[in-house]
């Protein structure tokens, strides 16, 4: 890549204001393990020396109009509402005619009107994490005390909406909630997300300790989703959402999918060709290559010492990110669905392919289940858009709740249901 290329590039910055510390201690949190980094750490809170060098190098280094601040931990509401405040003032010191986005990742159990009030004034989006109901996701998600944590989320589900904070669900897919995938889903519908986002739970450890590992000695953990019950879980999903909720309820895999079948580069870095344009900033300045890297091995250097956009785009990082593509086994090179894949997220590739060969996803069966189901919906819908129509309109054509689900495979010398007057193998259908 072209130096000039890099330098005019734009990327995100997940920062962590107060490192790993949360007041819930979840089965599965792959953060709670980064205090190892840090072991004479007292105060984890990013001091406003740190704070004002993050938001002054980030907006100069971006070359966009909008600059997008990704807020997450731990849990980045225990530096309660004065440090984003804080944060806040800042962005428009240093802001120089650019529009600032922000985003915070949240449990939801300090959220009150204090909060809420100022996510709703400064336009924040808030990605709120909820697993379903009360007998799937309490079971993982409990304060430090093992207390059940539902009831709280909702109130602070409750207290946005009555604020109008715009938000999503962040729902993590584990090895219980796995197996009730439309129980899951209406329950999010039913508590009024209309953003819901799936993220499937893959952590490993190493024997004897207690960090999650990313070396090829490390094990699935128990609370881990197994491939195959995910892409069940996604299919099952898909086959409702396809047959009534397509424009009410967005669900960021099928948005992303979509996105592929039209042939636009994803917008989530698990499935775009390369990565390394996400990488974790700790609350002392020390940058990593991607959140789900954050080891000594993945630290790209502080950046109160160095520019931070030098650390981005170093070689190292830049390496980093371009492996993604570099290092896809022959068995993705081959996969009809490599352009909706591209070889799933890098910490995931820890499987091996039939014939062997190391570096394919964990993931891989769930996601070739899924495409391979969805396909039809996707190349009817991807039409539906290049003739300036809705997407939605395949809801006509997947049947009704009583019906059942139509099939919607077409034969090749069809005319397009696109309305394009092109027969099907000519227009939507073609590969």
């Amino acid at each position: 890549m072209k130096a000039e290329t890099i330098l005019n590039s734009s990327f995100t910055i997940i920062a962590k204001p107060i490192g790993p510390l949360c007041n819930l201690a979840c089965r599965y949190c792959y953060y709670l393990g980064k205090k190892d980094l840090y072991p004479e750490e007292k105060n984890w809170v990013m001091a406003e020396p740190a704070l004002e060098s993050f938001v002054r190098q980030y907006m100069e280094s971006q070359d966009a109009d909008v600059i997008p601040f990704v807020w997450q931990g731990g849990e980045p509401t225990l530096l309660g509402v004065r440090f984003f405040s804080e944060a806040v003032a800042l962005q428009r010191k240093w802001a120089n005619g650019k529009r600032v986005e922000n985003a915070l990742q949240t449990n939801g159990m300090l959220l009150d009107d204090e909060w809420c009030g100022f996510l709703a004034e400064n336009h924040f989006l808030v990605g709120l994490s909820v697993d379903g109901p009360a007998p799937l996701h309490n079971p993982y998600r409990t304060a430090h005390g093992g207390e059940a944590t539902l009831d709280a989320v909702l109130r602070g589900m409750e207290c946005l909406v009555r604020h109008g904070v715009d938000f999503n669900t962040l729902t993590v897919v584990h090895r219980q909630n796995a197996y009730h995938p439309l129980e899951v889903y209406r329950f999010l519908k039913e508590t009024g997300s209309r953003f819901i986002q799936f993220i499937p739970l893959v952590e490993r450890r190493v024997e004897g300790d207690s960090r999650l590992g990313l070396t090829s000695t490390a094990w699935v953990t128990e609370e881990s989703v197994a491939p195959a019950a995910f892409g069940k879980f996604l299919c099952a999903v898909f086959d409702e959402w396809v047959r009534e909720d397509v424009g009410r309820t967005f669900v960021q895999t099928f948005d992303v999918a979509l996105e592929a079948w039209c042939g636009i580069p994803s917008s989530l870095c698990t499935f775009s060709e390369t990565c390394g344009r996400a990488p974790a900033l700790e609350h002392n300045g020390d940058l990593y290559s991607c959140d789900h890297f954050v080891s000594r091995e993945y630290r790209l250097g502080n950046i109160r010492e160095h520019r931070m956009d030098a650390l981005v785009f170093s070689e190292r990082q830049v390496r980093f990110g371009q492996d993604k593509k570099d290092k896809l086994p022959s068995y993705c090179r081959r996969c009809e669905y490599l352009f909706a894949c591209n070889g799933d997220c890098p910490t995931h590739r820890f499987s091996s392919s039939p014939d062997g060969e190391a570096g394919l996803s964990y993931l891989c069966e769930a996601y070739r289940a899924f495409f391979g189901h969805a396909d039809p919906y996707m190349r009817f819908m991807a039409g539906e858009l290049r003739a300036g129509r809705p997407p939605a309109n395949v809801m006509n054509r997947a049947g009704s709740k009583e019906a059942g689900l139509t099939d919607l495979k077409i034969e090749r010398n069809a005319l397009c249901p696109c309305g394009s007057g092109k027969k099907y193998k000519k227009c939507c259908g073609h590969a």
